[in-house]
């Protein structure tokens, strides 16, 4: 984010008031903050204060009341900016904005903006969910820009749902990750035309990918779990979401961010609860990405109350957990596609191509803890793809995103070789 030009919209709504901590962190993380208000923003929070925060003086109208009648130029500012963030976005700006509606400086600079615009919508559980929000969020989308969906909670009129401002921190963490999948892109490249899916035939299919590691509770403060991070499911998910695909993402305990608000993460904790989520979405996905380190065993009898230190040693029962992968290969139905993984450390070839077939898997993805740079905790991957038909593609050592753009571009080449 540092010397990142941020034009931050500030429309009418009780969640204006985030606007301000979402202006320091943003201030912090060493970008330069613009504010532009609505009239009705300023109802609900002080220029004075967003002045303060910014160190720039608020802008709110074509021409300043203060300055002179300083014209504000929205063309100069809309190509001053590295990035457009309407936040909170409420519904009538949203309406206004994917409309073309041109009545105030705030939308005179969006329609002018060339740089990647980001709407982050907050109003009531009813508001958000009527088929005219819905109707102009699409369009919005249609046009390029970005939200980062508003999130589940309770909200200002006492209902509890969606509607919530995503929090400053998932505002700005959606920023850094936008910017971390864009190297070298400076900020007058083209985004004001909506981005093509491209030749990919992920585009629009529906995909579900596991991330992360289980715990399996022994007692109500201690669990089994291995070191996974996941950090590759989550650059899958994110690079499945930017070829157009419709991606849910079943997550067990992980300190990461989802890496685009399109994605729909659904968190769990045991290797049960993962099979019973991934199994209630299997039906409906074409794509199943089963990245997870999920437990083979679990405690048999995990104690109602913390187990005392009392001998030397303690002895647990453990019995195996669903095995997801064998469970939905045996499944798998017509026009789906199954990829899994296996982490080895000896006779990797051999076990990877036997675990291939007897789960019914479209592609095994090997990793091996040999390789330096390679498995849990690392921001980079080596990885061996096998295909059912045997086949091997082997990739050098990359970072896990450009791990994650190679596996989209093989599952697409397959798409496109098998399917009419």
């Amino acid at each position: 984010m540092n010397g990142k030009r941020i034009l931050l919209g500030v429309t009418g709504s009780i969640s204006a008031y985030k606007s301000a901590l979402l202006t320091r962190l943003l201030v912090k993380a060493g970008a330069e903050v613009q504010v532009i208000m609505t009239e009705s923003a300023q109802t609900f929070i002080t220029p004075l204060t967003l002045a303060t925060l910014s160190k720039r003086p608020v802008l709110s109208a074509f021409v300043s009341n203060t300055d002179e009648g300083r014209w504000n130029n929205h063309v100069e500012l809309g190509l001053w900016a590295d990035a457009l963030v309407i936040a909170p976005a409420s519904a009538h700006t949203l309406a206004r904005c994917a409309h073309g509606f041109c009545d105030d400086l705030l939308s005179a600079v969006y329609l002018s903006a060339r740089c990647p615009v980001f709407f982050a919508p907050a109003m009531d559980l009813d508001m958000y969910h009527h088929p005219a929000t819905v109707d102009n969020l699409r369009r919005l989308e249609s046009f390029g820009n970005r939200i980062i969906r508003a999130e589940h909670g309770e909200l200002a009129s006492g209902l509890v749902g969606e509607g919530r401002l995503a929090e400053p921190e998932t505002i700005l963490q959606t920023l850094e990750t936008f910017w971390a999948d864009q190297p070298g892109k400076s900020s007058f490249d083209s985004f004001s035309v909506p981005p093509s899916p491209g030749p990919l035939p992920v585009a629009n299919r529906r995909v579900l990918i596991t991330a992360g590691p289980t715990q399996e509770p022994i007692d109500p403060v201690r669990f089994i779990s291995n070191h996974s991070t996941g950090k590759m499911g989550y650059a899958l998910a994110g690079a499945f979401v930017r070829a157009g695909a419709d991606v849910t993402l079943v997550s067990g305990p992980t300190a990461l961010a989802v890496p685009h608000p399109a994605i729909r993460r659904i968190n769990v904790q045991s290797a049960q609860e993962m099979f019973e989520a991934t199994e209630a979405e299997f039906a409906r996905a074409e794509i199943v990405v089963l990245s997870a380190a999920v437990a083979d065993y679990r405690p048999a009898f995990p104690a109602s109350q913390k187990i005392k230190k009392t001998d030397d040693t303690v002895t647990l029962e453990l019995t195996k957990t669903t095995d997801i992968a064998a469970t939905l290969g045996a499944r798998k139905g017509r026009g789906q596609w199954l990829m899994g993984f296996a982490l080895e450390t000896d006779n990797e070839q051999a076990n990877a191509l036997k675990k291939l077939h007897a789960k019914n898997l479209d592609w095994i993805v090997l990793n091996s803890l040999r390789d330096a740079g390679a498995g849990f905790g690392h921001d980079t991957n080596k990885i061996t793809v096998i295909d059912k038909d045997e086949q091997t593609h082997e990739f050098a050592l990359k970072s896990k995103n450009e791990v994650a753009q190679d596996l989209v571009a093989l599952v697409a080449d397959s798409l496109n070789k098998h399917e009419p």
